[in-house]
């Protein structure tokens, strides 16, 4: 490290917490974001603790060992990720945040070259500027791929959630359990309820499934094909199933489709269709 990178890495090391004051004072009301400047308390400790990360990394940047700043890079993407994922902050909001903090860093390099003493010259600023703007720039790419990753993680996990409620396998008694499906079933929704439904009753080891279809508000030719497939799988399987809820035209509609429904038993509610297999209903499952 040259003596000047030296000096001005103890320079704003030392200055740090003065960086993150005039950075926090930059803030404005924003309703909502982590970065509005009535925040509370807990918030406003965390921004200090992640800014002097941030000034740490970037000012690691003029260290001769690269690996210094790589590694306080990604440990400041993943936590500063990991906390604006958390906190829904949107993206656009983070990278403006840094951009001031970029902004504030600077005017500190600033101040310290316009010392008389320090003697900087132009060829030491050029450097200077090229290495801490690209370190800032490392940050932003760094962030914005652990916030899409941690982002498409969480989005999958809502998803799974969300398939996990639209097509639950309950069981109720004796290896028997009900799907109860409900609002509008679309061909994605059909395939995943085909797809998912058999792993289900196995895993729960179910040998008798009630389909339920009184919630269900519209089910087009191609769900009633799907339905009908479901139950095709089942069977293979060994799983008996039980229709209840079924409406009259989705009745004609599997009828001039040609799905054969006349091996299945169907009727008209579910409470009846449990009844008749023998499930007695109390206060809890009526």
């Amino acid at each position: 490290m040259e003596k000047v990178d030296g000096i001005l890495y103890r320079y704003i090391l030392d200055h740090s917490s003065m960086i993150t004051e005039k950075w926090l004072a930059l803030r404005e009301k924003q309703v909502g974001s982590i970065y509005s400047v009535d925040t509370d308390a807990e918030v406003e400790k965390l921004l200090r603790k992640q800014n002097t990360l941030t000034i740490k990394t970037v000012t690691s940047a003029l260290l001769e060992d690269k690996s210094s700043f790589i590694e306080n890079m990604e440990q400041w993407a993943t936590m500063v990720a990991k906390s604006r994922v958390e906190s829904d902050t949107p993206i656009y909001e983070v990278l403006e945040a840094l951009n001031k903090v970029r902004e504030t860093y600077w005017d500190f390099i600033t101040e310290h070259m316009l010392k008389d003493d320090n003697a900087i010259t132009k060829d030491t600023i050029i450097r200077w500027s090229r290495l801490i703007n690209q370190a800032f720039d490392q940050l932003n790419r760094e962030f914005t791929e652990q916030y899409y990753l941690l982002t498409q993680k969480r989005l999958h996990a809502q998803l799974d959630l969300i398939t996990e409620l639209g097509s639950p396998v309950i069981p109720i008694v004796d290896a028997m359990a009900v799907l109860p499906l409900i609002g509008e079933i679309d061909t994605y929704r059909a395939k995943e309820i085909v797809d998912t439904t058999p792993s289900k009753c196995i895993s729960k080891n179910i040998s008798h499934l009630f389909i339920d279809l009184s919630g269900v508000t519209l089910l087009d030719t191609m769900v009633a094909q799907q339905v009908f497939e479901l139950i095709r799988t089942l069977k293979l399987l060994g799983i008996h199933s039980t229709i209840s809820g079924i409406r009259p035209e989705v009745a004609q509609t599997s009828i001039q489709l040609g799905l054969d429904f006349s091996q299945v038993l169907t009727y008209s509610t579910l409470k009846q269709a449990l009844t008749k297999q023998g499930v007695k209903l109390t206060s809890e499952n009526k």
